[in-house]
Protein backbone atom coordinates (compact mmCIF):
# COMPACT_ATOMS: atom_id res chain seq x y z
CA UNK A 1 0.00 0.00 0.00
CA UNK A 2 1.39 3.39 -0.96
CA UNK A 3 -1.66 5.61 -0.36
CA UNK A 4 -4.20 5.89 2.37
CA UNK A 5 -7.68 5.55 0.88
CA UNK A 6 -11.15 6.09 2.31
CA UNK A 7 -11.70 2.41 3.08
CA UNK A 8 -8.50 2.23 5.12
CA UNK A 9 -9.23 5.58 6.79
CA UNK A 10 -12.63 4.29 7.92
CA UNK A 11 -10.99 1.12 9.25
CA UNK A 12 -8.57 3.27 11.23
CA UNK A 13 -11.38 5.40 12.66
CA UNK A 14 -13.41 2.35 13.63
CA UNK A 15 -10.38 0.67 15.19
CA UNK A 16 -9.52 3.75 17.23
CA UNK A 17 -13.08 4.15 18.49
CA UNK A 18 -13.25 0.44 19.37
CA UNK A 19 -9.96 0.73 21.27
CA UNK A 20 -11.40 3.66 23.20
CA UNK A 21 -14.57 1.78 24.10
CA UNK A 22 -12.52 -1.22 25.20
CA UNK A 23 -10.73 0.86 27.85
CA UNK A 24 -13.73 3.08 28.70
CA UNK A 25 -12.08 6.23 27.35
CA UNK A 26 -13.97 9.50 27.37
CA UNK A 27 -15.87 10.18 24.11
CA UNK A 28 -13.30 10.46 21.32
CA UNK A 29 -13.00 12.32 18.06
CA UNK A 30 -10.81 10.71 15.41
CA UNK A 31 -9.45 12.42 12.29
CA UNK A 32 -7.53 10.64 9.53
CA UNK A 33 -5.50 12.69 7.06
CA UNK A 34 -3.68 11.51 3.95
CA UNK A 35 0.01 12.21 3.32
CA UNK A 36 -0.87 15.62 1.84
CA UNK A 37 -2.72 16.66 4.99
CA UNK A 38 -6.18 16.29 3.44
CA UNK A 39 -9.02 15.03 5.62
CA UNK A 40 -10.21 11.54 4.66
CA UNK A 41 -12.41 10.67 7.63
CA UNK A 42 -13.63 12.30 10.82
CA UNK A 43 -15.87 10.79 13.48
CA UNK A 44 -16.96 12.43 16.72
CA UNK A 45 -18.52 10.18 19.35
CA UNK A 46 -21.68 11.25 21.12
CA UNK A 47 -20.72 13.36 24.10
CA UNK A 48 -17.40 14.59 22.67
CA UNK A 49 -17.02 18.30 23.33
CA UNK A 50 -17.30 21.10 20.80
CA UNK A 51 -13.68 21.67 19.73
CA UNK A 52 -12.60 18.02 19.58
CA UNK A 53 -12.70 17.82 15.76
CA UNK A 54 -10.37 20.80 15.39
CA UNK A 55 -8.01 19.46 18.06
CA UNK A 56 -7.91 15.98 16.47
CA UNK A 57 -7.23 17.46 13.03
CA UNK A 58 -4.56 19.77 14.51
CA UNK A 59 -2.73 16.84 16.09
CA UNK A 60 -2.77 14.87 12.81
CA UNK A 61 -1.98 17.90 10.66
CA UNK A 62 1.00 18.84 12.82
CA UNK A 63 2.38 15.31 12.53
CA UNK A 64 2.06 15.37 8.72
CA UNK A 65 3.32 18.95 8.36
CA UNK A 66 6.45 18.38 10.44
CA UNK A 67 7.05 14.69 9.72
CA UNK A 68 6.95 13.40 13.27
CA UNK A 69 4.44 12.24 15.81
CA UNK A 70 2.87 14.86 18.01
CA UNK A 71 4.55 13.53 21.16
CA UNK A 72 7.83 14.89 19.77
CA UNK A 73 6.06 18.06 18.65
CA UNK A 74 4.99 18.61 22.27
CA UNK A 75 8.62 18.41 23.39
CA UNK A 76 9.69 20.75 20.58
CA UNK A 77 6.96 23.25 21.50
CA UNK A 78 8.25 23.43 25.07
CA UNK A 79 11.75 24.25 23.81
CA UNK A 80 10.73 26.56 20.95
CA UNK A 81 7.37 28.20 21.71
CA UNK A 82 7.95 31.12 19.32
CA UNK A 83 8.53 28.70 16.45
CA UNK A 84 5.24 26.93 17.15
CA UNK A 85 3.39 30.22 17.41
CA UNK A 86 4.78 31.12 13.98
CA UNK A 87 3.77 27.71 12.56
CA UNK A 88 0.18 28.28 13.50
CA UNK A 89 0.29 31.58 11.64
CA UNK A 90 1.89 30.09 8.53
CA UNK A 91 0.12 26.79 8.10
CA UNK A 92 -3.20 25.94 6.54
CA UNK A 93 -4.25 24.35 9.79
CA UNK A 94 -3.46 24.68 13.45
CA UNK A 95 -0.64 22.54 14.82
CA UNK A 96 -1.63 21.01 18.15
CA UNK A 97 1.60 19.86 19.83
CA UNK A 98 0.20 17.24 22.20
CA UNK A 99 0.35 13.43 22.07
CA UNK A 100 -2.44 11.89 20.03
CA UNK A 101 -1.21 12.71 16.52
CA UNK A 102 0.37 9.57 15.08
CA UNK A 103 1.93 9.10 11.66
CA UNK A 104 0.72 6.09 9.68
CA UNK A 105 3.64 4.41 7.93
CA UNK A 106 3.77 1.53 5.47
CA UNK A 107 6.07 -1.45 5.95
CA UNK A 108 8.91 0.37 4.14
CA UNK A 109 8.62 3.38 6.45
CA UNK A 110 6.87 5.71 4.00
CA UNK A 111 4.30 8.10 5.44
CA UNK A 112 0.76 7.31 4.29
CA UNK A 113 -1.00 9.82 6.52
CA UNK A 114 -1.79 10.47 10.16
CA UNK A 115 -4.44 9.90 12.79
CA UNK A 116 -5.28 12.58 15.30
CA UNK A 117 -7.41 11.79 18.33
CA UNK A 118 -8.83 14.06 20.99
CA UNK A 119 -11.20 13.41 23.86
CA UNK A 120 -9.38 11.73 26.72
CA UNK A 121 -5.91 12.39 28.10
CA UNK A 122 -3.32 12.80 25.39
CA UNK A 123 -1.69 9.49 26.36
CA UNK A 124 -5.01 7.62 25.97
CA UNK A 125 -5.69 9.40 22.66
CA UNK A 126 -2.28 8.27 21.41
CA UNK A 127 -2.78 4.72 22.67
CA UNK A 128 -6.05 4.40 20.71
CA UNK A 129 -4.38 5.71 17.53
CA UNK A 130 -1.48 3.28 17.83
CA UNK A 131 -3.84 0.38 18.45
CA UNK A 132 -5.89 1.19 15.34
CA UNK A 133 -2.84 1.53 13.10
CA UNK A 134 -1.27 -1.72 14.28
CA UNK A 135 -4.60 -3.54 13.98
CA UNK A 136 -4.67 -2.91 10.21
CA UNK A 137 -1.07 -4.06 9.79
CA UNK A 138 0.59 -0.68 9.35
CA UNK A 139 3.28 0.99 11.45
CA UNK A 140 2.48 3.66 14.03
CA UNK A 141 4.97 6.50 14.54
CA UNK A 142 3.91 8.47 17.60
CA UNK A 143 7.19 10.34 17.90
CA UNK A 144 8.37 8.63 21.03
CA UNK A 145 11.61 10.25 22.10
CA UNK A 146 14.56 7.93 21.71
Amino acid sequence: MNVLNLKMALSLVNGALAAGRKINAAPLTVAVLDAGGHLLALQREDGASLLRPQVAMGKAWGAIALGKGSRLLALDAQQRPAFFAALNGLGQGAVVPAPGGVLVRDQAGGVLGAIGISGDTSDIDEQCAISAIEEVGLTADAGVAA
